[in-house]
């Protein structure tokens, strides 16, 4: 057998190029992925030949995001939400699957092709909610729970459904039964050997790795164990993803969690892009267009039968109406595992081509508007749930009581390591502040300990005013995602124009949008840690306390213009993905024959490229001030600050004439 690279090399080159373009129109690299997979797949253009090789590549992206899914939840965690797993998820799934059924053998079709299908438009994307609930950082909102308990009970449900689907093509009822209880066993016995034995094998397993203190057998062990898991549950008859969700578990609890899930991350983000442009792929434009009325059918079933379904089991089980409404959301679209439902049933001739493929654009179809649908769930909440506001908080009424009496206190977005150290030492100092997080499980058990916390969105007006906005002296925002920390400050902006608002700031490009926003002060992680650094070396070098002070502060004041333009390395992530807006500091060397040897200053083209020349270094002297006949000589070295593909532009006339 010949096995090609042409097809995975296709898929690399158009996943590249996918991205480019997505970033540049700031839309969903998802939808990219599936869109380009149609386009240049089978159905259209036929530049991407689908393979098995191609297929099991997104399925191994799969597994990986399932397993940073996995470094998210614990045993305990898992062990509380088996209510929503097998109590929601399973009745979603026998639900969704006889009310599918009903609805197609009334409108004609054959038992057995009915059942095929019904399988198959009851799975929903796994891949899809998994990546936007943890984009949002909503997978521990109650709302994210629900989804992914109905998405791993999906997963466990589609082993009886291979098993199903076989059996009711070869009409033998002994043999069916029979197959159930044996995939009874093996699940249960795979799935118990990995918790118990893997909870104690897992964590000494890594110390043993670890203590090697080498990052290349740290990553191959990640891979070994991610995949190894994987594959142990597909021996047994379940999913990859499941066994991969399972491995993650294992390794959440222990201290090398982190470091895991920054090695993992890279393959799965490459992995799943294959996954979702094979998706796409699937599609044929013919049948679309031929059987267009069937499409729409299945297509309404899936948006709006199991949204339905999904919302009123959620709400038979006491959650409310805001929650309950984003689950069903979440969940009303197709997912990968109905492509292989189709496909086998397919093979076994158990339904038409033509159904098939009508079923197979309907989850495709699902898929891309998916993240539309799920981007705007928090609008369409407001929209249809009255007050659903109100609902974030865990009661809006004790924090209106809580925050009454309460004037010129400090108003804490975000509760984490950062606010909870800010507000511990307010505290101190008896400052009063009352703090917002919506981390539902973190804000319980801080109120319980008496900690002056409530559950709230800070984007929304409404608990901006119920925590006292209008009298708090000043904002501190110290959120991880700098996205919502952008929303928060427009928010209060757009409510107290006039209010002093102090936000950190993860990465250095959000520095001066933070302040053009409005904030007061954006605080940088990076380039404090540094100045703490630095105070600690200045004071060691002897320098006396007062004066590192004064240095440290003038550095603040300034905004820490002293420390931009630094040197770009490969480990600098935010220099690397975003190079249109980070401003970097670069040194290269003009050669005897560069073009600009011999030429003053004004002559070069530092204004028309927005490039500022710091400094020269010649003969070992370095050079910050020029004089109007200074000339560049060779074997000068240009120390230049700009935005890289200025200085790129810049180096090249520099030393050939263009750019």
């Amino acid at each position: 057998m010949h096995f090609s690279l042409a097809p995975i090399v296709i898929v690399l080159l158009v996943a590249v190029l996918t991205v480019i373009v997505c970033r540049r129109l700031n839309i969903p690299s998802m939808l990219g992925y599936l869109l380009v997979g149609f386009l240049a797949g089978p159905g259209v253009l036929h530049l991407i030949p689908q393979t098995a090789a191609t297929d099991y590549l997104g399925e191994i992206g799969i597994v990986f995001l399932m397993f940073s899914i996995g470094l998210e939840f614990s045993l305990p965690k898992l062990r509380a939400m088996r209510k929503l797993v097998f109590g929601l998820g399973g009745m979603q799934v026998v639900i969704t699957i006889v009310s599918i059924l009903g609805i197609l053998m009334l409108a004609g079709t054959p038992f057995i092709w009915a059942f095929a299908v019904a399988g198959a438009l009851t799975m929903s994307s796994t891949a899809i909610v998994s990546r936007i609930l943890s984009e949002k950082t909503e997978l521990g909102q109650p709302h994210g729970q629900m989804a992914m308990g109905v998405l791993l009970m999906q997963d466990i449900a589609v082993v009886p459904l291979m098993i199903l689907l076989p059996a009711l093509a070869g009409g033998n009822q002994d043999s069916l039964w029979m197959a159930l209880g044996i995939a009874f066993v093996k699940m249960a016995a795979t799935l118990g050997l990995l918790f118990v034995i893997g909870n104690r094998v897992m964590t000494p397993w890594f110390r043993l790795v670890a203590r090697q203190k080498s990052s290349e057998l740290f990553m191959i062990n990640v891979l070994l164990v991610t995949l190894g898991v994987a594959y142990l549950t597909e021996l047994e008859g379940l999913s990859l993803a499941l066994g991969a969700f399972v491995a993650g578990m294992l390794l959440s609890e222990t201290e090398y969690r982190f470091q895991v899930e920054d090695d993992i991350r890279p393959f799965r983000d490459i992995l799943l892009g294959f996954f979702f442009i094979t998706v796409g792929m699937k599609l044929d434009i013919g049948a679309l267009f031929e059987g267009w009325q069937l499409v729409l059918m299945l297509l309404a079933i899936l948006l709006l039968l199991k949204g339905l379904i999904v919302f009123a089991l959620a709400r038979y089980m006491r959650h409310n109406v805001a929650d309950s409404l984003k689950a069903s959301m979440y969940l009303a679209q197709g997912g990968e595992f109905g492509f292989v439902i189709l496909a086998v049933s397919h093979g076994l001739n158990l339904l038409s081509g033509e159904l098939e493929q009508a079923a197979t654009a309907a989850i495709l179809i699902s898929m891309i508007l998916a993240p539309f649908i799920l981007n705007s769930s928090e609008r369409v909440v407001a929209r249809l749930v009255k007050s659903s506001w109100d609902m974030k908080a865990v009661d809006l009424q004790n924090m209106l009581i809580a925050t009454m009496n309460k004037s010129e206190h400090i108003l804490i977005v975000g509760y984490g390591r950062g606010g909870q150290t800010i507000g511990r030492i307010l505290a101190q100092e008896n400052i009063p502040y009352y703090a917002l997080d919506m981390d539902a499980e973190r804000v319980q058990i801080a109120r319980s300990a008496g900690e002056p916390v409530s559950f709230g969105d800070a984007k929304r007006r409404e608990v901006l005013e119920a925590a006292g906005l209008a009298r708090a002296k000043m904002v501190v925002i110290t959120l991880n995602n700098m996205h919502e920390s952008r929303h928060v400050i427009d928010t209060i902006m757009h409510m107290h124009p006039t209010m002093p608002v102090h936000v950190r700031a993860t990465s250095d490009d959000y520095l001066q949008t933070f302040t053009q926003m409005g904030a007061e002060e954006a605080v940088s992680d990076t380039k404090e840690t540094s100045l703490a650094l630095a105070a600690y070396a200045l004071l060691g070098a002897g320098i006396s306390y007062q004066n590192v002070h004064q240095i440290i502060m003038n550095i603040r004041r300034s905004r820490y213009a002293m420390l931009e333009d630094l040197f770009v390395g490969s480990d600098d992530e935010a220099g690397f993905y975003d190079e249109r807006n980070s401003i970097s500091r670069y040194a290269f060397t003009l050669p005897e024959a560069a073009h600009a040897v011999g030429r003053h200053i004004d002559d070069l083209p530092l204004q028309h490229l927005n490039v500022k020349l710091l400094s020269v270094r010649r003969h070992m002297h370095q050079i910050q001030q020029f004089d109007t006949d200074f000339c560049l000589e060779g074997d000068d070295i240009l120390v230049v600050a700009g935005h890289k593909e200025k200085i790129i532009s810049f180096e090249n006339w520099a030393l050939q004439g263009e750019g």
